[in-house]
């Protein structure tokens, strides 16, 4: 987040209660500033009271938590007796109100997911408005499991900013009173809308404006082989309306109430890295999405000038807990598999944990769990209890030094979105209930020759408002010594552009030779690429261009991420068995590791510096590299134990 968004400038005043005797605290809370980790705080829908409120914030004070989410979602255990406020109500509000206020006199953060459970719906959408496929006439309105269940609601039509507005405008109702205080952020979950033959009213005829052919007769062939350019241009166009009609109105919306957008894009059939682009705070999510997708929206914060990454975190560790039911080994996680999760993400650029999660309990009737969802429950009584202050600090220290200075940049790399485009659907061995196409980018990962560089994503939205000058291609804040170029397919507008970029000197890695996506191919696309290879700063051969060395060179390096802080580098290097995580975890995974070593080369600006890194069981590395070109290994002081039954 660029950090004049959340400078507050003046000191603000809360009644704590509803009580008129009592005394109005001043507190100003920056969010995220501490780099403490945040809690999804699970309201299951039932009669909130202020005493449990005010409990459960200032344990959360206590154990080292800096703020929570709020997220409003069903009756326990769908239980449609339960006794609760109707959704937006005064009553509602008044809970949500107390609990914002109460945050704040804590010095505590409190953000809010924009609406009951997710994706974003509504109990009195217009049809109009409402989410719907090509062969749909009608929205459904088939959501249940709300707040206000077993009452249905539609889902919005994310592809229509004038839905969303009238969404938005029933969601500021309830919270127009939380919006006061402290800068709160307005949280949307990773896309969980049916993105198959996804529609909306003048699709189609767009769709023939722009691509010169009508797509209505290929709707029912769009999924099948030898309709690839089909459906490259289907989401080409689809891409335009969730970045338009939906990203980039929520976070311009959220500015109007005085609040910040936060929002996981994953899953969401778009340019994926403009999407994290377009929000305050771009967030990924493990395990359910594994940690090297981390890197995607860390490489959109890191262009957009933007501080702070977020993480849902610790989801589903052992793997997925059915409804009615509890997950594997649910209510005996360990401190250690969670710090695996920990480390692996603070490698690929998360710089803020937010724990998935702890449900709304009442003071000192014990925890609420029995259908709680999240599966790694936070609480006075969790499993963990005794470990997890100290987890807290260590996670908020190695958050705090991602923060200093800006992100270490040294090579671009294309993000093969167009590949995943052109794809379409994953192969059955990586697909899941949840995963089926290639459009989610779940499965990236940088080429091995760019091993010891820290690479971030680029796209062809990057490439045009880039520039090369001074010896380096710049992009805000950014400087690369080089783009590296390992793609499939490239679509003709990015082709230009690097052809361009190329003539300006910048040193190009084409790796291989791209062919052209999409159904309207052009000679042109052949020309500019003959042109393009036959400059001398671009090369199909890495050693070619690369002549900037690696930041580590070492044999089988460990994942890292890097910080500058003017003449000083910050590097994290998580811990060899936090590489590659896998979605689950096994149960007690981290225990496996018995500790090892790694002889690295650290290329400073003062020389290479070797070093040996000495990695204990279950614990990664701090470096600091001084501008003389010292490198020292930083106490992180924090090693997890086993929690014994």
């Amino acid at each position: 987040m660029r950090k004049n968004l959340f400078i507050l400038t003046t000191l603000l005043s809360f009644m704590l209660s509803c009580t008129p005797n009592q005394q109005a605290v001043q507190t100003t809370v920056e969010p995220y500033a501490e780099g403490k980790p945040y809690t999804r705080w699970w309201w299951f829908a039932s009669e909130i009271q202020n005493e449990d409120i005010k409990y459960q914030l200032e344990w959360l004070k206590e154990n080292g938590f800096g703020g929570v989410e709020i997220a409003w979602v069903y009756p326990m255990r769908g239980d449609s007796t339960i006794q609760h406020p109707k959704w937006l109500s005064e009553e509602w509000a008044a809970s949500v109100n107390y609990a914002k206020r109460t945050a704040d006199s804590l010095g505590l953060g409190c953000d809010f997911t924009y609406g009951t459970l997710w994706p974003f719906n509504a109990f009195d959408l217009p049809d109009k408005y409402g989410t719907r496929s090509y062969y749909q006439k009608e929205s459904p309105e088939d959501r249940t499991l709300t707040w206000d269940h077993p009452r249905k609601a539609r889902i919005i039509n994310h592809l229509d900013k004038e839905a969303f507005a009238y969404y938005a405008a029933q969601m500021d109702k309830g919270l127009k009173e939380a919006y006061k205080g402290s800068k709160s952020g307005i949280f949307v979950d990773s896309w969980e809308v049916e993105t198959r033959h996804l529609w909306t009213s003048g699709y189609g005829e767009r769709f023939k404006e722009r691509f010169g052919y009508d797509i209505e007769p290929l709707m029912d062939k769009l999924y099948q082989p030898g309709y690839e350019d089909v459906y490259y241009d289907y989401m080409t166009l689809m891409s335009d309306y969730v970045l338009y009609d939906f990203y980039q109105p929520f976070t311009d919306h959220a500015h109007t109430q005085g609040a910040f957008s936060r929002s996981q894009c994953g899953g969401a059939p778009a340019d994926l890295l403009t999407a994290f682009m377009l929000v305050d705070v771009p967030e990924t999510e493990a395990i359910l999405y594994e940690p090297n997708y981390g890197r995607i929206p860390a490489s959109a914060a890191a262009l957009a000038g933007k501080d702070v990454v977020t993480s849902e975190t610790f989801t589903c560790l052992y793997g997925w807990r059915k409804w009615g039911g509890k997950g594997p080994h649910q209510d005996e996680e360990q401190i250690a598999d969670m710090r695996l999760i920990a480390d692996a993400l603070f490698a690929n650029g998360t710089n803020q944990i937010i724990w998935h999660g702890m449900p709304y309990n009442e003071k000192g009737k014990g925890k609420n769990d029995n259908h709680f969802y999240a599966s790694v429950y936070v609480g006075p009584d969790a499993y963990f209890k005794n470990q997890l202050k100290d987890f807290n600090d260590y996670m908020t220290k190695v958050s705090q030094y991602m923060r200093k200075g800006q992100v270490y940049s040294d090579v671009a790399l294309y993000l093969p979105l167009e590949d995943s485009w052109m794809g379409v659907e994953y192969p059955d061995s990586l697909q899941m209930p949840w995963v089926w196409g290639e459009y989610e980018l779940r499965y990236v990962f940088a080429p091995e020759y760019l091993a010891g560089y820290q690479p971030l994503w680029v796209n062809a939205k990057v490439l045009s408002d880039a520039s090369f000058c001074e010896g380096v291609l710049k992009y805000g804040d950014l400087t690369f010594s080089a783009l590296a170029i390992d793609v499939e397919w490239l679509d003709m507008v990015a082709l230009r552009q690097v052809v361009r970029l190329a003539k300006e000197g910048l040193p190009i890695i084409m790796a291989r030779e791209p062919k052209q996506p999409g159904r309207n191919k052009s000679p042109e696309f052949a020309v500019l690429y003959k042109e393009l290879m036959a400059l001398s700063n671009v090369s199909s051969r890495p050693t070619d261009v690369l002549k900037q060395k690696p930041l580590l060179e070492g044999e089988n390096l460990p994942d890292f991420w890097c910080r500058q802080d003017g003449e000083e580098l910050y590097i994290f290097v998580a811990n060899p068995a936090a590489k590659n995580l896998k979605y689950p975890l096994r149960y007690g995974q981290a225990f496996e590791d018995q500790g090892s070593e790694r002889t690295v080369v650290v290329n400073t600006s003062a020389g290479p510096q070797s070093l040996q890194l000495k990695f204990r069981p279950n614990e990664s590395l701090l470096l600091k590299v001084d501008k003389q070109g010292k490198v020292d290994v930083l106490d992180l002081g924090f090693t997890a134990k086993r929690i014994l039954n």
